[in-house]
């Protein structure tokens, strides 16, 4: 290879076609994910070994086309066009994937490609599946009308690799040592003369404006694409200029076709024309295997029942597949936090590196397993080709709404974690339709919530069965899980006709060929998105905890630790049976801690804004647990365990919690928590944005604080309405 640096490749093509199995298979174990610089989305960069060389093999999300809308296509648009984070040029070469199977559809975005002017490998895939269903390649010809090498693989089965790499590094070898392109593929005719006259009239514009002409690819994107993406990064001086020429040149372009019209008959006659003899089909279609899985799947009646099965059956699993290595994990930091108050001596230090560092790290680990356990599940569904079925499936329901298909799996990852099921909401490419999704996605009942569901439930709610046969208990779950599903439809209904008002998105989904995943794959993605977890959301959650922590343990009074040491040197005294002492004991430290919580900045904080919830019939301890839940959802359990002093170990199956609950009373004798009341918080709990981390992760993804502050205010404002009402409505009716 004759250049001075390490060559930069990206892997670019469409959903669905084997992309990341054949990243793997190029690159091994050799290669890292993260995430692009200042967005939520995957990047996969890795090694590959050509010959006594190497490159980056750049894996870039899978698109259909280089109008960008989605940020997953702007990336793309990015990485072939100008530089990146991680490279300080544009690509050296693109490795395009082409499905075998559906050559018609991919090479529209090889189309734009090679209007970028650079190197191109053609990785076909899918050849199988093509064969399968009777349609034959003449490989030789599509190569030569091609002008690029098109090397047949099967990832899976490693056939092809060597063939693949030889002909990336035959191409790269082609490059003059100053980077610049020795050889392209050859010119092709896609576009009409008006279409090339008015690509030349704005590069002469661009100089005009003092500003050098972009390649010819992104002169295109900026005269087809109607929301103007790419003028977004060009000098707003300069796109004064621009627009009015843009305006011209379309109009001069559009005397018969309107824009997306226009760009698809051109290049749809250019691929016709190219597949002419390359490509051969039985005259009539082949009824494949996945035809007739399909006419199962995606019926109305036999589809939807499957899709709740395969639906409880990921949340069953979420719940109790996950269960052993969160108990696990729990254990295991308990533990650690015990062996530090063992050797440290009691203090702020002590309660610093147990309580704020250990039990922060703890509280973020925990997690790791339902998400590993979604996404291990999305991830199968998704390679097998099940997923676009079932956005298919649930079309029709959420376009009422507003939405489309394509957010059903985001709103679905919610009731595991509203953090992932954010970022995977970068794949929707209507802007609008994609911020909506973000909006709601915090409705649904995430993992977090369930404990304190639980811990409400079984204290206020009696194990009776209505009808003789339905538990009370499990209708009152289920409706706390239904209420996040039932308000996030008329909230949708009302963000896409206020401040994201605009037409339903129309929803074109491709169903790919069903397949057996690779478990590698699957695997890697789970992994990859439990890592995403931890460093996205981990490192907030538990510097939030820490900050909780700090709150809850200071100030610290010497008189009142005096009082408690005096009453443990008492207890000692008192008491000379081993387990009556350390009952004594466990006693006076339940008490010392709830003292010293109530009297902390919390407790001030949690009297201050007793005045706002005593509408909903909540005392300032109830009013302070909620505050310290913000963080986290799931905090409130232990700093209730706190504040009645049964232990900040406490959870929802502490029978001394509920107990405790069950007695407290205000101050006049009455009781704090009614069934009603009980009810409030459950109801507060299921609408309320208590997590700081998901307002971070939806300022990361949509860049901006606007919305997160759009989501907290409209989500708190529906959580007090409704825990009013039910406080209300439920005292009246008992």
């Amino acid at each position: 290879m004759s250049l001075h640096r390490t060559p930069q490749i990206v892997l670019v093509g469409n959903p669905n076609t084997g992309k990341t199995t054949l990243f793997n298979a190029l690159t091994g174990l050799r290669h890292k994910v993260g995430n692009y610089a200042g967005v939520t989305v995957d990047r996969k960069v890795g090694t590959m070994e050509l010959g006594e060389h190497r490159s980056d093999l750049i894996d870039l999300p899978g698109i259909y086309s280089l109008a960008a809308h989605s940020p997953d296509e702007m990336i793309a648009v990015d990485m072939i066009a100008w530089a990146h984070e991680f490279t300080d040029h544009p690509a050296d070469l693109l490795l395009v994937i082409l499905d075998a199977s559906n050559l018609r559809r991919n090479l529209y975005l090889y189309s734009q490609l090679l209007e970028s002017k650079r190197p191109i490998v053609v990785a076909l895939t899918m050849v199988d599946i093509a064969r399968a269903n009777e349609v034959s390649i003449d490989f030789d010809l599509l190569t030569e009308r091609l002008g690029v090498p098109v090397v047949p693989v099967h990832a899976k089965k490693s056939e092809g690799i060597a063939a693949l790499k030889a002909a990336i590094s035959a191409q790269l070898t082609r490059i003059d040592a100053d980077g610049h392109d020795a050889v392209l593929a050859p010119p092709h005719n896609i576009h009409a003369q008006p279409v090339l006259d008015g690509l030349a009239e704005l590069a002469e514009a661009f100089e005009a404006a003092g500003a050098p002409a972009p390649p010819d690819f992104v002169g295109l994107r900026m005269l087809f694409d109607e929301d103007g993406y790419l003028l977004n990064l060009v000098d707003d001086q300069v796109v004064d200029a621009l627009r009015p020429v843009i305006q011209k040149i379309r109009a001069e372009i559009t005397t018969e076709r309107v824009l997306p019209a226009l760009e698809a008959h051109a290049r749809y006659s250019w691929i016709a024309e190219l597949l002419d003899g390359v490509v051969t089909k039985p005259e009539t279609r082949v009824v494949t295997s996945s035809d007739k899985i399909d006419n199962i799947i995606t019926h109305r009646v036999w589809g939807t029942a499957l899709f709740a099965l395969i639906m409880l059956t990921i949340f069953q699993a979420i719940f109790t597949w996950a269960a052993p290595a969160m108990d696990l994990i729990e254990s295991l930091f308990g533990a650690l936090g015990e062996f530090v108050r063992g050797f440290m001596p009691p203090g702020a230090l002590q309660s610093l590196v147990a309580d704020g560092i250990i039990g922060g790290v703890g509280g973020v680990i925990v997690f790791v397993p339902q998400i590993f356990v979604l996404f291990v599940f999305i991830a199968i569904l998704e390679d097998c080709g099940y997923l676009a079925r079932a956005a298919v499936l649930v079309d029709k329901v959420m376009s009422k709404v507003g939405l489309s298909g394509t957010s059903f799996i985001p709103m679905l990852s919610g009731f595991a974690c509203a953090i992932p099921a954010i970022m995977s909401a970068r794949t929707i490419a209507d802007k609008k339709d994609r911020m909506a999704t973000i909006l709601v996605i915090p409705l649904m009942s995430c993992s977090a919530r369930l404990p304190v569901y639980i811990l409400l439930i079984a204290a206020f709610v009696p194990a009776v069965y209505v009808g003789g046969f339905l538990n009370l208990q499990s209708l009152v779950l289920m409706a706390m899980y239904s209420l996040g599903i039932v308000v996030a439809v008329p909230v949708a209904f009302l963000l896409k006709r206020t401040v994201l008002k605009g037409p339903s998105p129309s929803f074109v989904m491709e169903l790919p060929s069903y397949k057996w995943p690779a478990w590698r794959t699957v695997l890697r993605t789970a992994l990859g998105q439990a890592k995403a977890f931890l460093v996205d959301a981990g490192t907030v959650i538990l510097a939030v905890s820490i900050v909780v922590w700090a709150l809850t343990y200071f100030p610290r009074s010497e008189v009142r630790n005096l009082q408690f040491e005096q009453a443990r040197q008492e207890a000692v005294a008192q008491h000379s049976d081993p387990d009556q002492q350390a009952a004594a004991l466990a006693d006076i430290a339940h008490a010392e801690e709830s003292a010293n919580i109530n009297h902390s900045y919390l407790a001030t904080m949690g009297k201050a804004i007793e005045p706002a919830f005593a509408p909903l019939g909540w005392d300032w301890k109830l009013s302070m647990s909620v505050l310290a839940s913000f963080p986290a959802r799931e905090i409130i359990i232990a700093t209730l365990g706190t504040i009645y002093s049964v232990g900040s170990d406490a959870d929802e199956e502490s029978q001394g919690l509920r107990s405790a609950l069950q007695k407290s009373e205000h101050p006049d004798g009455s009781k704090v928590f009614t069934v009603p009341v009980a009810m409030s918080i459950m109801v507060f709990f299921a609408l309320c944005m208590q997590c700081f981390a998901t307002l971070a992760i939806m300022r990361r993804v949509t860049g901006s604080w606007r919305w997160p502050a759009i989501a907290f205010t409209y989500m708190t404002i529906l959580a007090y309405i409704g825990a009013f009402l039910t406080t209300k409505l439920g005292t009246l009716l008992l």
